[in-house]
């Protein structure tokens, strides 16, 4: 089976040093299951490529095997698919391989390892049992990677007999390697569903460690939960368990800090204003179902529920806890049924595709992009007006030129301590420009909160529309 994976990002050789790997020397690995072979294709300055050849002893394997004492022959033990697909044995191969690389380590460039790379991923043959290529697409494209996938026949002299469960894939996007191998990890034995050894404990801390930086975010993270632990019912409700505990400290201190802000900004009442100016920019735009991308407690949600032009509305949020509390204050449980049919709560991030979210007319992002350090607002900017792409998306940031006027806020404090940036209204009319050059859309900016002379007003808001002219998906890059 083979493996391949190509850099295209000026000083594309970089991948050299990511990997550990020299590009003018063939390394091989020995393993309990065969050996692993590691070269390169092709080293140029722009096109970079690895390649990790597997090579699965299927009589060794069989020899090898510790079964029950007495296990009799049995023909699949030699006649299966293991030695051609991309399977748990690929994922042992990367931990082995790739160690320094998966652990996001690079001695020689430390600074490669948070580096997003344009990555061409392709694998010759991948199984995607019980699912098909739409499972490919709900594992791989809310982490942000464009899919290729062609499936293959189960025999071309025989068309009657179908397809086969086995596709070529190809997976590309922008990513940091380290994120890339990890996706590969926890999730080429997830699309096989047929680990090769025995789960226990060990591969639930497996699955943690390998997936704490996207598996709590990823939409089927019960999916991959469960395949990965082999439908393992106790080890499933632990990783998953702890997969929303971790959530919960940082929803602690989200909910401290937004009271701080909220007391900043009392004086003024600009949490309405905030509000009622993006309702109004929904209800011009002709929006009848709408997004509320990171709803946090439903304060939102529910002003709009009272505006009988929307018909289907969505809060979406990465916290259990505040979606929780968002149930609570909508009190769904209590409404009548043609009500609660217009309302849905989700759990998503905006760090990753999500199909959930697509086909809506309009959507809101409120007080959300000063709180994500510069690779995260890169990925919501695609999530939202590249994949998601609604007809119409109100935002609104923090103007920091008006931080002088708050008599309670230090100087040079920004208004929450979690806020990443807080931008002057030319900052933030860059940003939206450049968004729009990219993505097809156009913008114009409105002021809320009471608009001072000299510093402008306190909340600045962008309306992007998609623009009649633009190319569908809109994913032209700037100039």
């Amino acid at each position: 089976m083979l493996l391949t994976i190509t850099n295209t990002t000026p000083e594309a050789s970089d991948l050299g040093y990511l990997l550990h790997k020299h590009p003018d020397k063939v390394q091989t690995f020995n393993l309990s299951f065969g050996a692993a072979h590691v070269f390169y294709p092709e080293a140029g300055s722009t096109r970079f490529t690895a390649a990790l050849l597997l090579d699965v002893d299927p009589i060794g394997l069989v020899r090898n095997r510790r079964g029950p004492k007495g296990e009799g022959f049995s023909l699949d033990q030699y006649v299966n698919d293991r030695p051609y697909v991309a399977s748990s044995f690929m994922s042992v191969a990367l931990a082995r391989v790739f160690n320094s690389a998966l652990g996001g380590r690079c001695r020689d460039k430390p600074g490669l390892v948070d580096r997003p790379l344009r990555l061409e991923v392709r694998l010759a043959c991948v199984p995607a049992r019980r699912g098909g290529e739409d499972l490919l697409r709900r594992l791989f494209e809310p982490l942000g990677y464009r899919i290729e996938a062609a499936r293959h026949g189960l025999d071309d002299t025989r068309p009657d007999w179908g397809e086969s469960p086995y596709f070529d894939l190809k997976l590309s996007g922008e990513v940091t390697l380290r994120d890339a191998l990890s996706h590969l990890y926890v999730l080429l034995p997830v699309l096989d569903n047929d680990k090769h050894y025995w789960v226990g404990r060990d591969e639930l801390e497996k699955l943690l460690s390998k997936g704490e930086r996207w598996l709590k975010g990823h939409p089927e993270k019960q999916l991959i939960t469960n395949r990965y632990l082999r439908y393992t019912s106790r080890l499933t409700r632990e990783a998953l368990s702890r997969l929303v505990d971790e959530e919960s400290d940082p929803d602690a201190e989200a909910e401290a800090h937004d009271k701080e802000e909220e007391t900043v900004e009392e004086r003024i009442s600009l949490h309405e204003q905030r509000h009622a100016a993006v309702i109004a920019a929904l209800k011009a735009s002709g929006a009848r179902r709408v997004l509320d991308l990171g709803c946090a407690q439903g304060a939102l949600l529910r002003r709009l529920m009272q505006e009988k032009q929307f018909e289907a509305i969505v809060g979406l949020d990465v916290s259990l806890r505040s979606l929780d509390a968002a149930e609570d204050r909508l009190r769904l449980d209590r409404l009548p049924a043609a009500q609660r049919e217009r309302i849905t709560l989700m759990h998503g991030s905006l760090m990753y595709r999500d199909r959930r979210i697509q086909g809506y007319d309009a959507a809101a992002v409120v007080e959300v992009i000063e709180h994500l350090d510069p690779p995260r607002l890169a990925a919501l900017e695609r999530v939202v007006f590249e994949f998601a792409r609604p007809g119409a998306v109100v935002l609104t940031t923090p103007n920091v030129e008006y931080n002088v006027r708050f008599e309670t806020l230090p100087a040079g404090r920004y208004r929450h301590r979690d806020h990443r940036f807080e931008w002057t209204r030319e900052q933030f009319k860059a940003w939206a420009g450049q968004v729009c050059e990219r993505f097809g859309y156009g913008v114009r900016f409105l002021t809320v909160g009471p608009e001072d002379p000299e510093v402008g007003g306190p909340t600045q808001m962008a309306v992007f529309e998609v623009r009649p002219d633009a190319d569908r998906p809109g994913v032209r890059e700037a100039p």
